[in-house]
């Protein structure tokens, strides 16, 4: 039988690269897995050789210890890759397909599959709608932190590249089709920018810059970018970002300064529960983002919420903020008849087009996000950099297909 390795989380601060059981096409009893999924056979699925699989804030949050992650969970949701195996039920997939496949795990059978709604699928996750690969609570799927992993219900799941040599040669724009551009762009669009928009995008990682780079997509007259970390505001800048420095402060004065005005059409909170108050050494406030965004959207505006959010907080600030209760100024949102969209983005609503978008070379997202290839083996100096604010998306190179590969 082949080997496999993978990146495991250990501790709050630690993660290694572990010997793990080369995948099969049935989900097996281990770390995190939920029970009633232990021994569910996937006759639908395929197993990848993972070509590429990248390092999201998201993991970040277990590997801080802000989960209830368990120990030797295997990490690692977004996933590109090739198929070497696929199961009896695989119709229209094939072996050496080259692949994205979108971080939600949906059986496309249900009646939120149905209605495109893939970030809560009813059927994968015995605890809650919605399932992930290497998360917490998220129902067990094994991670694609790693040389080789299993998809299920295939068909449905997988984004197909038209062309493998192509893809291969982009890999490393594509790679982010699996999550934090659809994320990004899914942020945006739910805020209800259109052509001629202003946006304000809370948080200058990965998801951020996504954010700001789908917001460009989508012809948004001014992007700005706000964050406390001098690096990440660099990289908005970049390509063509506004940006707001929020060590100086609330940002309202500093949009106006920009805008003449100190309110957006639209604002995206791509930050999540463990944001920061604003100010030079400010300490965490989860609620900040959320109640910036509230005063800076205009009256009529929307908020597209892709951050994190969790029920679970160990590390949380207060009684209040360990089961995801936060202080929000919800009378101020009423009052200006905001929208509000939230939860995990549903990728394929979006990642066929952006993959289109990558192959035309209408976007350079890689550059965007300071895309960065890394070894498996050093996944954990890729998760301790980024966790000391590098403005870099590690990207794992498991099978050196990276190894020449360059941002477009």
């Amino acid at each position: 039988m082949s080997t496999n390795r993978a990146v495991a989380y250990l501790k709050p601060g630690a993660v290694e690269v572990q010997d793990i059981d080369f995948p099969s096409l049935e989900l097996q009893d281990g770390p995190g897995v939920a029970a009633a999924n232990v021994g569910r056979k996937c006759p639908h699925g395929v197993i990848l050789k993972v070509l590429a699989s990248n390092i999201c804030g998201s993991d970040q949050h277990m590997v801080r210890g802000r989960t209830t992650a368990p120990e030797n969970l295997v990490l690692g949701h977004e996933i590109t890759g090739e198929v070497i195996e696929k199961g009896q039920d695989v119709e229209f997939i094939k072996v050496g397909d080259v692949v994205s496949v979108p971080f939600n795990i949906a059986c496309g059978r249900c009646r939120n599959c149905k209605e495109r709604k893939t970030g809560i699928c009813l059927n994968v996750n015995p605890a809650r709608p919605g399932a992930a690969y290497g998360y917490v609570d998220m129902g067990g799927w094994v991670g694609g932190q790693a040389e080789y992993v299993m998809v299920p219900y295939a068909d449905f799941n997988l984004l197909r590249f038209p062309d493998a040599d192509q893809a291969k040669e982009k890999l490393l724009d594509l790679t982010m089709l699996s999550d934090i551009f659809p994320t990004g762009f899914h942020g945006v669009v739910s805020s209800g920018a259109q052509v001629g928009s202003t946006v304000y995008i809370a948080g200058a990682g990965p998801v951020g810059l996504a954010a700001a780079a789908g917001a460009q997509l989508l012809g948004c007259a001014v992007v700005i970018v706000g964050d406390l970390n001098a690096d990440r505001l660099d990289q908005a800048r970049s390509f063509g970002c506004e940006t707001v420095d929020l060590t100086r402060g609330s940002p309202a004065e500093q949009i106006e300064q920009l805008l003449g005005e100190p309110e957006v059409d639209c604002a995206v909170d791509a930050v999540g529960f463990e944001a920061r108050a604003h100010g030079e050494n400010s300490e965490e406030a989860p609620a900040t983002v959320l109640n910036s965004l509230m005063e800076l959207a205009r009256a009529g505006g929307g908020l597209g919420i892709p951050g994190l959010y969790v029920t679970g907080d160990p590390g949380g600030i207060d009684a209040d903020a360990k089961i995801g209760a936060l202080k929000l100024r919800l009378g101020l949102g009423w009052a200006k008849s905001h929208s509000f969209v939230t939860g995990q983005c549903p990728v394929m609503k979006y990642n066929f087009h952006l993959m289109r978008a990558i192959l035309h070379d209408k976007v350079q997202i890689a550059r965007a996000v300071n895309a960065t290839p890394i070894r498996l083996e050093d996944a954990p100096r890729g998760y301790a950099e980024f966790d000391q604010g590098a403005s870099r998306k590690y990207v794992l190179n498991p099978h050196g297909a990276l190894d020449n590969v360059s941002p477009a």
